[in-house]
């Protein structure tokens, strides 16, 4: 089903009854680009109990089980519980107005969680988005960002994901999964990109970050009921 149709039902659905909170945002992929378009930064906190829920629904419930979990506070993200089995769930907020639970394995807390958590401390601080997206980019010329270094995935499975498509605008967006692909190109996938529509597409494409998305059934998402201990 092409990616336009499966965001429209899921909308839909969302709109009879699932909930949407309006508040911050992942997955980095394309959305770099749409952070250059915010003069403000202002990320709303949640209640650390309901982000903590939120971050876990982003995983299956064998892998919340025992995932490890952060939050953000005034100056960025503070792990609450450290990780058992290799996954870190988290709730990015790439750009305000947006939210992005995902739950990431061993390799992406590796080398995809320290750009979010330096991103949430630069922003913290007051830096513009140019300013931040000129440091990430230096730290990846320098090494101290590197891309994955094998293939893995992030589970972004969960209901309530809120995300910058690949024009910068915000909006709900289905469950699904990521596979780590530094410098692939949608071309390469045989994909004309998110909004072409297609089983899969490649986010920020070509960068070291860049990003398999496969959409799956809400079926899938079973971490939501998993209660922090």
């Amino acid at each position: 089903m092409a990616i336009n149709a499966i965001r429209a039902t899921f909308c839909n659905k969302l709109a009879i009854g699932w909930p949407v909170l309006a508040l911050a945002a992942q997955f980095s992929i394309t959305r770099d680009a749409a952070a250059q378009s915010v003069t403000r930064q202002l990320i709303a906190l949640m209640d650390p109990q309901r982000e903590i829920a939120l971050a876990l629904s982003a995983c299956t419930a064998a892998v919340a089980e025992k995932a490890g979990v952060y939050v953000l506070q005034a100056s960025g993200y503070v792990k609450v519980r450290d990780s058992q089995n290799g996954f870190t769930a988290i709730v990015q907020h790439s750009v305000p107005g947006a939210q992005e639970p995902q739950c990431m394995d061993a390799e992406g807390a590796h080398a995809i969680l320290p750009r979010i958590l330096k991103v949430a401390e630069l922003r913290a601080q007051g830096k513009s988005p140019k300013e931040i997206k000129r440091f990430v980019a230096d730290a990846f010329a320098k090494g101290i960002f590197q891309p994955p270094r094998r293939v893995g995935i992030d589970y972004m499975v969960s209901t309530e994901n809120v995300v910058p498509d690949d024009n910068g605008v915000i909006a709900p967006f289905p469950p699904h999964v990521m596979f780590y692909a530094p410098f692939l190109t949608n071309t390469e996938i045989g994909s004309e990109g998110q909004a072409a529509g297609g089983p899969a597409f490649v986010a920020a494409q070509g960068t070291p970050y860049a990003l398999i998305i496969v959409p799956v059934s809400p079926g899938a998402q079973m971490g939501s009921s998993h209660h922090h201990q």
